[in-house]
C-alpha cells in the first residue's frame, strides 16, 4: 500500500459528486430491460423474509449501525440481495468505512442495483435498491477510498453472504 498513491482528496470528491449527480438525474429503474424484474405481492414477501428482512428491503428500513452480522465480516466472497438472490457485491469491493454497516467501493456490476434520489429525513441522499426485486439495500455516498470515491453503505439485513470456496 505504501507505494500506491492515491489521486488527491478533491479530485476524488469532484468524480463523486459529479457521479452522484448523474445517479439523481437518472429517473427511476433506468435499466429495466437489462434486468428481468421479480414481483411478488406483500404476502409473499412476508414469508420469504424474516420480520428484520422485510422492514429493511421492502419498507427501506435501516438496521441500527454496527449491529448488522455482516459489517465486521472480513472473509472472501459474494453478498447476495437476502430478497431475489442477485449477487450485488465482491468481498473485494469490501472495506471497513467506521459506519458500522457494510461497506463496498462498487457493485459488482452496475446493471445490479438502482440508484436515485432519496430526499427523506431532510437530507439530500442517493438510495440504493436492488434492480431485480426493487428491495431496499442502503445509500450511496461520495466519501469512498476507491477510485470512483463512493462508498456504498448497505444493510446488513438485505445481504446474504455466501463464502468462497475453501472458506
Amino acid at each position: 500500500l505504501g507505494s500506491r498513491r492515491c489521486p488527491p482528496r478533491r479530485a476524488a470528491d469532484a468524480r463523486a459528486a459529479t457521479r452522484l449527480k448523474a445517479i439523481a438525474g437518472r429517473p427511476p429503474n433506468h435499466h429495466i430491460g437489462r434486468m428481468e424484474k421479480l414481483h411478488l405481492t406483500d404476502a409473499e414477501w412476508r414469508a420469504r423474509l424474516s420480520p428484520e428482512q422485510y422492514h429493511v428491503l421492502r419498507q427501506a428500513g435501516t438496521e441500527r449501525a454496527f449491529a448488522g452480522a455482516l459489517n465486521a465480516n472480513k472473509a472472501d466472497g459474494k453478498y447476495y440481495c437476502a430478497g431475489c438472490g442477485t449477487e450485488l457485491f465482491s468481498s473485494d469491493e469490501k472495506y471497513d468505512s467506521g459506519s458500522g454497516w457494510p461497506s463496498f467501493t462498487a457493485p459488482v456490476d452496475a446493471d445490479v442495483v438502482d440508484e436515485h434520489e432519496d430526499m427523506s429525513y431532510g437530507m439530500r441522499r442517493v438510495e440504493v435498491r436492488c434492480a431485480t426485486c426493487d428491495g431496499h439495500l442502503g445509500h450511496v455516498f461520495p466519501d469512498g477510498p476507491g477510485v470512483n470515491g463512493l462508498r456504498y453503505c448497505m444493510n446488513s439485513a438485505a445481504l446474504d453472504f455466501k463464502p468462497a470456496d475453501g472458506d
